[in-house]
């Protein structure tokens, strides 16, 4: 009987990292001059895994917009994870906005994924588990060239590859 080898492609963020990126980032907002005396604020919801953003006008919003996801990036976490919503006015006519954190794949982008991955045409066999995808083959050069390829593609999400075995 012939060995399976198999792989997960999973999208995950190590809230950690996020948490650090946050506070890099107020910390950048309390010496920027243009942000002297402002109202603007960034605050990490670990519990909702989420990030609010308060800006003064929308020129605020935006750069403390820009301020995140550089601070993101900075560590090694990919700003696709980064889920915008549509800012809010709130009070004293302040900007909101929620940023969600983009954890797991969603049933859709798996579906989509997993077409790809058929549409190759190699011996591999996705299966969707949860908020995972398991690759299995029983030649190790078919999934690796699997994850090539999804490498090469720009997905609209954040995925890594583990659990080869």
């Amino acid at each position: 009987m012939a060995q399976q080898f198999s792989f997960d492609i999973t999208s995950q963020v190590d809230l950690q990292e996020v948490d650090n990126a946050v506070n890099q980032a107020k910390k950048e907002l309390q010496t920027r001059f243009d942000f002297k005396g402002s109202k603007s604020s960034l605050e990490f919801l670990k519990d909702e895994k989420k990030i609010r953003i308060i800006g003064d006008d929308d020129m605020k919003l935006r750069n403390l917009q820009d301020i995140l996801k550089t601070r993101i990036a900075s560590r090694k976490i990919s700003v696709k994870a980064l889920d915008f919503k549509t800012p809010e006015t709130a009070f004293d006519g302040c900007w909101r906005q929620e940023v969600s954190l983009v954890l797991g794949i969603p049933q859709e982008k798996a579906k989509e994924i997993v077409k790809m991955i058929k549409d190759l045409g190699s011996k591999v066999q996705p299966t969707i588990q949860g908020d995972a995808i398991r690759v299995s083959s029983k030649s190790k050069d078919e999934l690796q060239a699997v994850i090539q390829h999804l490498r090469s593609l720009s997905l609209a999400i954040p995925v890594q590859f583990c659990n080869f075995r």
